[in-house]
C-alpha cells in the first residue's frame, strides 16, 4: 500500500508541474509588476557592490521530476547556470520562486552567505510567503529584494563616489 501512496504522489507532483505554465507565471506577475521588479533591483545595486537575481519559474523540468529533486536542487543549479556565483566579491544572491510546489528559495554565494545568519534569510523567506499567500506576488518579491537590499548595504557597501559595475543582468527570468 505505501508503494500505491507514493506513485500516486508522484503522479499528483507530475501533474501540478506540467499544469501550471508559463500562463500561471503571466497572471502571478504581469509586464508592469516585472517591470517594477527589474526597476527596484537596478536601484538596490546602486546601494552596494552585491548583485540581486530574481528568477520565477512555472514547474520544473520533467528531467527534475524523475529524479525526484527538489526545488532547492533546482535553485543551486540555476544559481550556477545564470552565473549568479561570478561575481568579483562573490556576493550575488538568487531568490528563486517555484510555483508549482509553492516553493522559495534563496541562494547566496559565499561571500555574502557567510556573513548573514539562518534567521535572516528565514525572515526574508517568511515574508514573501505570507504575501504570496494573500496573493501578493509584486509585493512579496518587492519586500524580498529590499530584504536582499538590506543585508548587501550592510555587508557590501558602495564607498562615497562608487559605483556598481552591475555584474549581472537586472532583468527577471522567468522559466
Amino acid at each position: 500500500m505505501p508503494q500505491q501512496s507514493h506513485k500516486k504522489s508522484m503522479l499528483v507532483r507530475l501533474f501540478k508541474h506540467r499544469w501550471t505554465d508559463s500562463g500561471t507565471v503571466a497572471r502571478a506577475l504581469p509586464k508592469t509588476a516585472i517591470a517594477s521588479l527589474e526597476s527596484r533591483i537596478r536601484a538596490s545595486e546602486g546601494r552596494h557592490s552585491g548583485e540581486i537575481c530574481v528568477c520565477v519559474e512555472a514547474g520544473l523540468p520533467l528531467s527534475y521530476l524523475s529524479k525526484r529533486l527538489s526545488a532547492r536542487q533546482r535553485a543551486v543549479t540555476l544559481f550556477g547556470k545564470l552565473r549568479i556565483w561570478d561575481t568579483e566579491a562573490n556576493n550575488g544572491v538568487l531568490i528563486y520562486l517555484l510555483l508549482a510546489d509553492h516553493a522559495i528559495e534563496i541562494v547566496a554565494d559565499r561571500g555574502l552567505n557567510a556573513q548573514v545568519k539562518p534567521e535572516q534569510w528565514s525572515a526574508i523567506v517568511d515574508t514573501l510567503r505570507e504575501h504570496l499567500r494573500a496573493g501578493r506576488f509584486e509585493a512579496g518579491l518587492q519586500a524580498a529584494v529590499d530584504g536582499v537590499d538590506a543585508l548587501l548595504q550592510s555587508k557590501f557597501p558602495l564607498a562615497p563616489g562608487e559605483s556598481n559595475p552591475n555584474e549581472l543582468p537586472d532583468a527577471v527570468v522567468l522559466l
